[in-house]
């Protein structure tokens, strides 16, 4: 998904501008004075270099969705080995023919869970769902959030665009599992969307309304 940035361009009508008449140092300080003196106000400069809040630009911070990506594809590409490897000891030389060619056969084979978990493989699938871990409920749920903020520049109107997309994505992700996804990722699912509510919240947008709301 793209996202271009929004690009705001200030203005300066000059058409209406005229020259007010030069004072001489003596005079400008005796009105000044006078002024002063009269109404009790204090004259301060004005700060004309204040920034209009308002008008903001934000740029997709490609480095970081770019690193995200990385990360993302080689853990994904550790598990399938993982994976690999385990069947390989119980089918072999199916299990690599069948799974070097296409990663969405791991998933429908491991949603099925006829198969053998060495101890080794079951140790560290254990240590990746842990907390902390990798796979974590928080640590995956963060890296959804860090990608969302990322690609979009922390532009709170495309807000809602990443939510929907990451309700499409788990859809996706279900039908290729053929089915109910594990409950940590039903979890992990329950935790993005708390954080796409903070963060609506954080941002101020009044006209938000949760999954749960909406359904």
């Amino acid at each position: 998904m793209s996202v271009e940035s929004i690009n705001s361009v200030s203005s300066i009508n000059t058409g209406n501008y005229q020259a007010s008449p030069v004072a001489t140092k003596k005079d400008t300080a005796e009105e000044v004075k006078s002024s002063s003196e009269n109404s009790g106000v204090v004259y301060e400069k004005s700060d004309s270099a204040k920034v209009d809040n308002s008008k903001k630009t934000y740029k997709p911070n490609t480095a970081l969705v770019q690193q995200l990506k990385a990360d993302q594809e080689a853990q994904k590409q550790n598990l399938i080995n993982i994976v690999n490897k385990m069947m390989s000891k119980q089918t072999g030389a199916y299990a690599t023919s069948v799974f070097g060619s296409d990663s969405d056969d791991i998933w429908k084979f491991l949603a099925k869970g006829d198969f053998t978990v060495d101890p080794e493989t079951k140790a560290q699938a254990q240590a990746d769902i842990a907390e902390g871990g990798y796979w974590s409920v928080e640590e995956t749920s963060k890296r959804i959030l860090d990608f969302a903020t990322a690609i979009t520049g922390g532009d709170p109107s495309k807000l809602e665009n990443m939510r929907d997309a990451f309700l499409k994505g788990y859809k996706q992700a279900e039908e290729t599992w053929g089915g109910k996804l594990p409950e940590i990722s039903q979890k992990t699912y329950d935790a993005v969307l708390k954080g796409f509510d903070e963060k609506a919240k954080e941002y101020g947008i009044e006209d938000w309304k949760s999954v749960s709301e909406q359904a």
